[in-house]
Order: structure tokens, then C-alpha cells, then sequence
């Protein structure tokens, strides 16, 4: 026989893979507590059990999805049978990937919800720390902030560009993996300098 607490669990469970469900099906707008709970098969008034507001269940999806990719953050580090120039590619790729089968998730991923606006900043700081060593793997501890930022915006701008089609625009000319492999080649030249300096 299942407890209450694992029925609830079950619940919340199932509030939230509806919830990310809409979101990739129709962005922010798709996700009402109304319209989980109809998708999850609950009673009307369950999601409001489980969450105060469309936006703690938006938090938690985003912190989900973060936890996800520290997750393969982690054991991509871990992996010495890859060069630290593949890592950082794999982790780059990683984000890119995300962006063009889930863009709605991953710009909920880099959005300041109103009521708490560091939310997604706070579940983004193990996955962060995380490519920040692989960084520093590359370029070294002291570099590692500077050149981490550095990617971490160019590969924001290269999902936006891909996910909007700007990229498929004759006039860039280039696919988006170019411009990861080109990221990753111009870290991998700073390092190599540094050494041989």
C-alpha cells in the first residue's frame, strides 16, 4: 500500500513533468497550474498543494534542468580518457544541444523570475562550478572566471542565434558546431601560449 507521503511525492512528480511538458510544447504561456494539473491528471486544486505559484514550479523545473547538466558537468570532468579542450567542447555542445531541442527550458534556465530574481542563478552555481574547473583544466585557476564568461555568453549567443534561424541566414555562412569548435580552439590557444611563455 502506498503512504501519503509517496502518494504526494508521486503528485509532485507528476505536476512537474507536466509542467515541463507545456513548457517545451508551448512556452511560458503553456504552463498554468490549471493546465498541469489537467496534463498530470490530478484534482484541480493538487498543483496549489504542491506549489505556491506558476512561478515556484517554474523554479523548480529550471533548478531541475540545471541540476542536470552539473550532473553532466560532473561526469564529463571525471572522464580521463577525454582531453580538456573535449570537455569543454562536450560541455559547450551540451549547452547548444539543450537550447535547440528545449529553447523554452533553457531560456528559463537564464531568466530572472520576478518574485525571486537569483533563483535560477542559485541552481545554475554547482553546474557553473562545475565548467568553471573544466576551464580551468584548459587556461588555469587565476583565467578560468575571465575566459568561463566569456564562453558561457558566446555559446548564449550562438544557441539564440541558432535557435532563431539567424545562423541558417546565408550571410554567416557557418553552423553553430563551427562556432563551438572555434570557442574551444581560441581557449585551447591561450593555454597553449601561457605554457610556452
Amino acid at each position: 500500500m502506498t503512504s501519503r507521503a509517496e502518494s504526494a511525492a508521486a503528485t509532485r512528480r507528476a505536476l512537474i513533468e507536466a509542467a515541463a511538458e507545456l513548457l517545451d510544447l508551448g512556452g511560458l504561456g503553456a504552463v498554468t497550474l490549471r493546465a498541469v494539473g489537467a496534463r498530470a491528471g490530478v484534482t484541480r486544486g493538487a498543483p496549489y498543494t504542491h506549489f505556491a505559484d506558476k512561478e515556484s514550479l517554474l523554479i523548480e523545473i529550471g533548478t531541475r534542468a540545471w541540476d542536470r547538466l552539473a550532473d553532466q558537468s560532473a561526469a564529463l570532468r571525471a572522464n580521463t580518457r577525454v582531453s580538456s579542450a573535449d570537455k569543454l567542447r562536450g560541455l559547450v555542445t551540451a549547452f547548444l544541444d539543450l537550447g535547440r531541442r528545449q529553447p523554452h527550458l533553457y531560456r528559463l534556465m537564464f531568466s530572472n523570475p520576478a518574485g525571486d530574481p537569483t533563483a535560477m542563478a542559485r541552481a545554475a552555481q554547482r553546474s557553473q562550478d562545475e565548467f568553471l574547473m573544466i576551464v580551468a583544466d584548459l587556461v588555469g585557476e587565476q583565467n578560468a572566471r575571465r575566459y568561463g564568461a566569456l564562453l558561457i555568453g558566446s555559446v548564449n549567443g550562438i544557441t539564440g542565434m541558432e535557435v532563431s534561424n539567424q545562423l541558417a541566414d546565408p550571410k554567416w555562412g557557418v553552423k553553430a558546431e563551427e562556432l563551438v569548435d572555434t570557442l574551444v580552439e581560441m581557449v585551447s590557444n591561450v593555454s597553449q601560449r601561457a605554457s610556452q611563455g
